[in-house]
Parts: structure tokens; C-alpha cells; sequence
């Protein structure tokens, strides 16, 4: 659950919700089986996310850029606490719009 919802911690502490779930993660993912996949889950999602930053960012210069930053921003609240409420119950949650790079 704390892997999902520290990625909250980027509206406290600059590239904290980065940082802190991938240092998570990899300290904990032997002890854990599940843990591995919420890591890879929580990481791919990361990864998602600063493409399509990258992406809302260039169209920024055609003024349509900014949707894109503003579902960035609510789906980088939505989506932890989403994951958090499931990892809690037990359940593996796949974020949507999330690009598969770690298997």
C-alpha cells in the first residue's frame, strides 16, 4: 500500500513520489512476492507519466498541452490512491493508459 501512496509524496517533496517508490520497492520486493508487481506496476506508470509530460509539454506550444497536464495531475492522485485502497485489500490494480516496459 505505502508503494502506491508514496508516489504522493512528489506534492511535498520535489521528485520524492520518484524516488521513494522505486527505493521501495526494490528493498522490499525479495521479502515480498506481491511486491514485485506493484513495483514494476508503480514504476511502468512513472516511466507512462513523464512521457506523457514530455508530450503535453511540446503540444503546450499549440495551447492543448495544458489538458494534458491537468489529467496528469488528477491521475497522479487518483491513480496511487486507487492502488493504495487495492493493495490494501489484497488486489493487484493495473493503472490505466500505462505503457508496459518492465514485465
Amino acid at each position: 500500500m505505502f508503494l502506491h501512496l508514496s508516489q504522493l509524496l512528489n506534492f511535498i517533496v520535489p521528485f520524492g513520489g520518484v524516488i521513494a517508490p522505486i527505493l521501495i520497492w526494490q528493498m522490499k520486493k525479495d521479502e515480498m512476492p506481491t511486491l514485485d508487481a506493484h513495483g514494476k506496476m508503480v514504476a511502468n506508470w512513472l516511466i507512462s507519466a513523464l512521457i506523457y509530460g514530455a508530450v503535453s509539454f511540446v503540444l503546450t506550444f499549440i495551447l492543448i498541452g495544458i489538458l494534458g497536464f491537468i489529467a496528469l495531475g488528477i491521475m497522479g492522485i487518483v491513480f496511487p490512491i486507487i492502488g493504495g485502497i487495492k493493495a490494501n485489500n489484497g488486489e493487484f490494480w493495473e493503472y490505466p493508459l500505462t505503457i508496459k516496459f518492465l514485465k
